[in-house]
């Protein structure tokens, strides 16, 4: 199955999609029949500049959403919280290392323009767990009153074209998610509840958006992003050694002055960084897997000094590898 659309002013995914595949949408609400799946999408309208559209159902065929850049530059902000326990993929330039869509990893929600385009391809028979909020920047200013935004909240709040941020999903946004996609409110306050729990969301968010460094702006374009993310799979293809900057320019023909800033600004930290915290996760994932000694991860992830990396591993996990290997 495969769904291609604009991100117009006005588009109604619930519509098209129902249309596409000959099914009848009652209500704000379109059920996935048994002959595709099971589940549903949700369209919930909390006021004029301000929407809330649930995706939740597990579909009988491989499924493929294409989203292409709408036609003409209009004021919305779209963030996207990828709840799915199951990896969706999120196609790029590097077909080898696709980005992984699910609540645990670091691009888990995604803050963007609608003038950048997407392919996201969900595995069939697994649980599609998404849900879209898509607000106007002018609406969005004024639930969030900033009075000292920074460039990053400034760029999306000024309606800028060209923007895209990746956020990990904490326990207090999963928590918060679960309760606007669990509810099915249908009662006389449900479009209270949902406007309540949707700014917590929103809260949570730009509270860590607040956080990243005070970097200028640049817009970004297709050609950019799949730049990005060939110097991202550059970096995790191998943990062990450490990414040389002056490499990766050359690799995707960018200046090493764009690049840094670049990358920083759409995944929040510094290629070495991004690279250490990636070293991190292996080291853990390796530990918890039983097997491997500390020596053995900290020389395959390319540690010839092993106090550096328990001291390392102690700074990201707040305990010794050895201690963490043991579940203490």
């Amino acid at each position: 199955m495969e769904f291609e659309f604009a991100a117009n002013s006005g588009f109604n995914f619930l519509t098209s999609f129902g249309q596409k595949f000959g099914i009848p949408v009652h209500g704000d609400t379109l059920n996935i029949p048994a002959t595709f799946g099971k589940g549903y999408v949700k369209k919930i309208d909390l006021d004029p500049e301000f929407k809330l559209l649930i995706h939740q159902y597990t579909l009988k065929e491989d499924f493929v959403i294409k989203r292409r850049p709408a036609d003409k530059i209009y004021d919305l902000v779209s963030v996207i919280f990828h709840s799915n326990e199951e990896l969706a993929n999120l196609s790029t330039a590097v077909q080898e290392q696709p980005v992984r869509l699910a609540k645990s990893t670091q691009f888990a929600i995604q803050i963007s323009s609608p003038d950048l385009e997407s392919v996201i391809r969900f595995p069939a028979n697994t649980a599609i767990n998404f849900t879209v909020v898509g607000i106007t920047s002018a609406r969005l200013k004024s639930m969030l009153a900033i009075q000292n935004p920074n460039p990053v909240i400034q760029t999306i709040l000024s309606g800028s074209p060209g923007f895209l941020f990746y956020e990990s999903m904490g326990p207090d946004v999963q928590k918060t998610l679960k309760q606007v996609t669990a509810a099915r409110q249908d009662g006389e306050l449900s479009s209270l509840y949902y406007r309540i729990k949707v700014q917590e969301l929103m809260l949570l968010v730009f509270e860590q958006l607040l956080k990243r460094d005070q970097v200028r702006h640049s817009p970004i374009n297709k050609d950019d992003i799949d730049k990005l993310f060939i110097v991202r799979t550059a970096v995790l293809s191998d943990l062990g050694q450490p990414p040389h900057l002056a490499h990766l320019s050359k690799l995707v023909g960018m200046s090493e002055t764009k690049l840094k800033d670049l990358f920083r600004q759409v995944f929040g930290d510094s290629i070495y960084n991004y690279f250490q915290k990636a070293r991190m996760e292996e080291a853990a994932f390796l530990l918890k897997q039983g097997g491997y000694s500390v020596t053995d991860v900290g020389n395959q992830l390319g540690f010839t000094n092993l106090s550096h990396f328990s001291r390392l591993f102690e700074k990201h996990y707040g305990v010794k590898p050895k201690k963490y290997t043991s579940g203490g």
